[in-house]
Formats: C-alpha cells, structure tokens, sequence
C-alpha cells in the first residue's frame, strides 16, 4: 500500500517531536507501506523568517521571499531523515524541485501544474521512505516558488492524487475535524465524516485544519483525506464524497469564523455596464482575491458597491481604488479591518428551509449587528464586528445543538 502522510508545524516543532513522527513513520514502513511523507517548517519557523525580513524591508520581493520562506521546510526534512537514519530505516529527504513539482510562477501563491513521479517513485522502488518538502515547488524558470500558507497539505493531497496513493492522511495538533474550534467552544464535537463540499466551505471560511486547496485536490481527484492527531493514535476524521441517500446530512454541520477579513465599501458609484469589471479586473491583475460581494439597489443611477478581502491586501486594494475613483466615478470609499466572517456550513441547508433565519435570530438576541450577508446552498456568511465573534460563534453552536452528545 502507497501511504502519503503529512505533518505540520506543530508535529516537527522541537527534536523530540520530530523523533516522534519518525517512530510513527517508520511503523508504516515496517507494516509493509511504502510512505512519502511531507512536512511543513518547525514550530513557529515561518513567521520568525518573516519577522526576519521586516527588519530588512518593509516591501520584500516575492522571489526573495520564496527563496528564504522555503529555507523552513528544508530543515524539516533533513531532521526527519535523520531521526529515520537513526532508527536504521533507509530514507532520502527531497525538496519541493526534486520531488518534480512543477508550479506557475506566482511567487507566494503559486499554484501546482503537474508533478514528475519520476524521482519520488524510483525513490520509493529501492524501498526508501520519500520525505518531501511542504509548500514549494519550482516553476519553468527554476525559480523557487512557495505554494501560501498552509501549502504543505496542498503538497501532500497533490503528491497522492499523483501517485495514485491508497490513502493521505493529514497529521495536525487536533483529532480531527470539529463543528467548530474547540478552543473556542469546548462543547464542540469531533465529526466522523465530513463531505469535500462541506469541509472546503469551511476551510475557505476559516476553519484551519486544512487548506482549501488541498480539499479541491482530494474532491477533484478522488482521494480520501484522513485528518487525525500526531500525538494519539485515535481515528480522526475522513474528509470523502457523502451519498445523501447513505448518510443523511444534518442541516448544518458546523460553524466557521475568520478574523483575517477586511471590509471595503464605494460609496455612489456610477450604474453603468462595465464598472464591476472594470474595479475587480483591476483587483485580480494585482492577485488580490475578493470574497463576499454586495451591491445595492441603483437610486439616481447610482449604488453602493461593498466587498471583503484579507487583511493583508486591505492597503492594495485601497491603492487599487483610489486609482480608479475618476473611472468609476465613486464618491468615495473607506476600508475596515476590524470586522470577522462568521458561517454556519451545511449539505442539508438547501432541503432545510429556515436555516438563515434561525442564525439571524441567535446573533440577534446577542444584539450582534449584521454588516453584511451572503449566502449558498451550502453555506451563510455574515459580517460583524470583530470583538464579537467569539459570542458570535459560540451562540451559533449553541443554536444549531452542535455540542458533544447532542
């Protein structure tokens, strides 16, 4: 059996750690399982070389930052292979380019094209264990590329999808996949299951435990994606496709919160064909992502035009409409980062009628006010202040009988 495995910061943090996966991987060795194992930067690694270059610069170029960023996952997979050396286990640690993965050339986000199998499964074939470096790859120029944060499990999801693996499993600091965080809400309880559709909406909503990405890849590709704990061995979580018909969806599943939100709204912009495409070309071509979008009702041949974006592109994205005020026409703009997204995720939301005004009703009686609203089949999305997610989450849980036992 092909197993792909991944481990995350927290799992490699400290040499003890890392001996520690490495006795967890080499059992799946001596069980007969050929293993690729992918592993992120120790600890708190990235963020110490972040803070690194702001003593530098305050405007690092995104090669460079490539460049430094993928130092921290080099020397996760040069201990690695070490502490499987001293276990007598044979191994071989590779990089993102060695491992043949071939990404475009976004530096900081750069996307996955398609990865050689050549290296890793010779590799594999002299019966060595294959530990690769998370969150990078190389593109066509051989430049160093880094695939943002939470990369590796992208990594380890697209390694699998490759080699056609038996099973990928997600190695984190928590069992599982939870209604919600439990560091947050202690009542929150661990799911068995969980569908792609309802774990990649809660992971582009700001559940942690996996990226995005990485979902994308396992619904695209088929492959069972194992979420469970390095430091017990309990069953976790399996993130799979879900027949309705098999295990009927609960109305909703779990609750989701995202504090790195920023909220940007036009006042008085020109009702004219043309002026969205023109302020969220404008946005793309600086590779801001947009999320929630609203516009009002036209009044006058004017509206208000209002959307959310991270944090860290706040200051862009006001650059990128100052620009365009005169093309647009707008009256004027303002952006606030002291908002939070809050989501309740469901399969079951669309078959349920009056989901939304169950939410509405718990954030109402905890008089949180609503900033804005979107909404899917599977998914509602509001925007609030961000002193008050916490109460926010936590009500909504209570409201929907997500608690342990319930």
């Amino acid at each position: 059996m092909l197993v792909v495995q991944k481990y995350g910061g927290s799992s490699v943090a400290n040499p003890e750690r890392i001996r520690s996966v490495a006795g967890r991987v080499a059992d799946a060795h001596a069980a007969g399982d050929r293993v690729v194992v992918v592993v992120s930067a120790m600890g708190d690694t990235t963020d110490q070389l972040i803070d690194l270059v702001h003593e530098i610069t305050d405007k690092p170029p995104e090669r460079e930052m490539d460049v430094l960023l993928s130092t921290g996952e080099q020397v996760s997979i040069a201990l690695l292979a070490m502490a499987l050396k001293e276990l007598g286990k044979p191994v071989v640690s590779l990089t993102g380019a060695q491992a043949g993965i071939l990404t475009d050339s976004s530096h900081t986000k750069a996307k996955i094209l398609e990865i050689s199998s050549s290296r890793v499964l010779e590799e594999l074939g002299r019966g060595n264990i294959v530990v690769v470096a998370g969150f990078q790859g190389i593109d066509e120029a051989d430049d160093i590329t880094t695939l943002g944060r939470g990369g590796s499990d992208t990594t380890a999801v697209a390694l699998a999808a490759a080699f056609k693996a038996d099973l990928c499993e997600i190695y984190t600091d928590v069992d599982g996949v939870y209604t919600t965080d439990p560091r947050l809400v202690p009542e929150a309880r661990k799911l068995d299951v969980i569908s792609y559709n309802e774990m990649l909406e809660l992971a582009s909503l700001g559940a942690a435990v996996l990226h995005p990405r990485s979902v994308e890849l396992g619904m695209k590709y088929g492959i069972p994606i194992h979420v469970r704990s390095s430091f017990n061995n309990h069953p976790g979580t399996i993130v799979k496709e879900i027949n309705d018909t098999m295990e009927k969806s609960l109305a909703v599943t779990g609750i989701a919160y995202d504090l790195n939100v920023a909220k940007i709204g036009l006042y008085d912009v020109y009702d004219r064909p043309g002026i969205a495409y023109r302020l969220f070309h404008a946005l793309s071509e600086e590779k801001i992502n947009v999320d929630m979008i609203i516009q009002s009702a036209t009044r006058d041949e004017i509206n208000d035009i209002s959307f959310t974006c991270s944090q860290v592109d706040l200051q862009k994205a006001l650059q990128v409409i100052e620009r365009l005020l005169p093309e647009i026409g707008a009256n004027g703009f303002a952006g606030d980062d002291n908002v939070a997204k809050v989501s309740i995720v469901g399969a079951g939301m669309v078959s349920n009628p009056g989901v939304a005004s169950m939410m509405f009703s718990a954030l109402s009686e905890e008089g949180i006010n609503l900033e804005m609203i979107s909404t899917s089949e599977l998914k509602v999305s509001c925007i609030i202040k961000a002193s008050e997610a916490e109460r926010a989450v936590t009500a909504l849980h209570r409201k929907f009988n997500l608690a342990k036992g319930a």
